[in-house]
């Protein structure tokens, strides 16, 4: 992201409202390096934030409205008084914007106006609702100067997804967009929320993370995601524990196996889940240590098998791009984010990017669907004002 961004979105509010914002903030979207379904089970994640950011140029108004519009859906402005924001109202993604500022709705009586742009792919697991929120949340403090720290504000963004949007989402995504550092990734406890910024430097190592998005677009606030939420609840409830963050270890689950259809089903899920958490402690005992973080690629191989067959969230797509990259020669690669579409991260050697892209590429259009777009990441930024 450059201060070229900051301009065009200063430059497209003032285009749209007729004067220039009183400032502009950008969020990351996120990649985790491993650790999914894990946060609304009190467990453990190790999310990095991309340089794809959303960037929100915001001023306040005296007219008790709020009004949102955006460079990627300029069909989909929302114009509404503050009064009249209710969860699903307005629907679409001018509903994370609303979800925010209905939050703080009593520190902001005069109404704000907002322009979007950004460059997070939509729908494409890599949190690009999370990264609308917090830059959102993010100007807000610093405009109407709330005392909210950043944890604080992670929990504005979540509950503008969980209450107002319905997607029953955990702290993840909202905490990496919000806490991330440059250069590292963010071991975060979703239960105590006590983080560590852990070194994560594939360059030097001569690696490369290599992100897959395969245009299969998904959507948190129906289907799977929900169920997958409800089945977790239901499988601690059965063992007695608050969390399955809870329980120790994966032979601690026979009790779910009682031979009923549904208690297969349950064991599976958290089975999942613990074994994850186990993921996660162990990539980052590698990476603390200061190991060859090519050792890490069969956690993230091991965890989208666990993804596809345990918590069923993958898609035919999805698995074909993990097979091919693995074919390829990737250390490790898996499905991101909660599943059902999305992207794939693949650990390669640096030398290794294009021929890896070449045949997930092939692969998936041998596969009937067009080659997905793909692009290199590292550790950035948080959240930040730009101007």
């Amino acid at each position: 992201m450059s201060d070229g961004d900051a301009g065009r979105a200063a430059t497209a509010f003032e285009e749209r409202f007729g004067g220039g914002p009183e400032g502009v903030w950008a969020a990351p979207g996120r990649v985790n390096v491993i650790g999914e379904h894990t946060d609304y089970n009190g467990g453990f994640v190790l999310p990095i934030a991309l340089a794809h950011t959303t960037r929100a140029a915001v001023a306040r108004r005296d007219d008790g409205r709020l009004v949102v519009r955006s460079l990627q859906h300029p069909d989909e402005d929302a114009d509404l008084a503050l009064a009249d924001l209710a969860p699903g109202t307005p629907s679409g993604w001018a509903g994370y914007v609303a979800g925010v500022v209905a939050e703080l709705a009593g520190s902001v009586p005069g109404g704000l106006s907002v322009l979007v742009d950004g460059d997070v792919p939509a729908g494409a697991g890599l949190s690009s609702s999370a990264a609308l929120e917090c830059a959102v949340a993010l100007a807000l403090r610093d405009l109407l100067d709330l005392d909210l720290s950043r944890d604080d504000l992670v929990d504005v963004a979540r509950r503008a997804e969980n209450d107002f949007v319905g997607a029953p989402t955990g702290i993840l995504d909202q905490s990496a967009s919000l806490l991330c550092e440059v250069g590292a990734a963010l071991f975060l406890d979703t239960r105590d929320r006590s983080t560590e910024q852990v070194p994560f430097d594939l360059a030097a190592a001569g690696l490369a993370l290599l992100v897959i998005d395969t245009g299969t677009t998904h959507d948190h606030a129906e289907g799977g995601y929900r169920d997958r939420r409800r089945e977790c609840e239901a499988a601690a409830s059965r063992l007695g524990v608050e969390l399955l963050r809870d329980v120790p270890d994966v032979a601690a689950l026979e009790p779910l196996a009682d031979g009923t259809a549904e208690g297969e089903v349950l064991h599976r899920r958290a089975r999942h889940v613990v074994s994850e958490d186990a993921r996660v402690r162990r990539v980052v005992d590698v990476l603390r240590a200061g190991q060859d973080p090519r050792t890490i690629g069969a956690l993230l191989t091991e965890g989208h098998a666990s993804l596809r067959d345990d918590f069923e969230v993958s898609v035919p797509l999805i698995d074909v791009c993990v097979t091919a990259a693995l074919e390829a020669g990737a250390h490790g690669a898996r499905m991101v984010g909660g599943g059902f579409g999305g992207s794939v991260i693949a650990l390669v050697d640096a030398d290794a990017v294009d021929p890896v892209t070449a045949a997930v590429s092939g692969r998936t259009e041998r596969a009937g669907s067009s080659a997905p777009r793909t692009f290199v990441t590292v550790p950035s930024a948080g959240a930040r004002r730009l101007v």
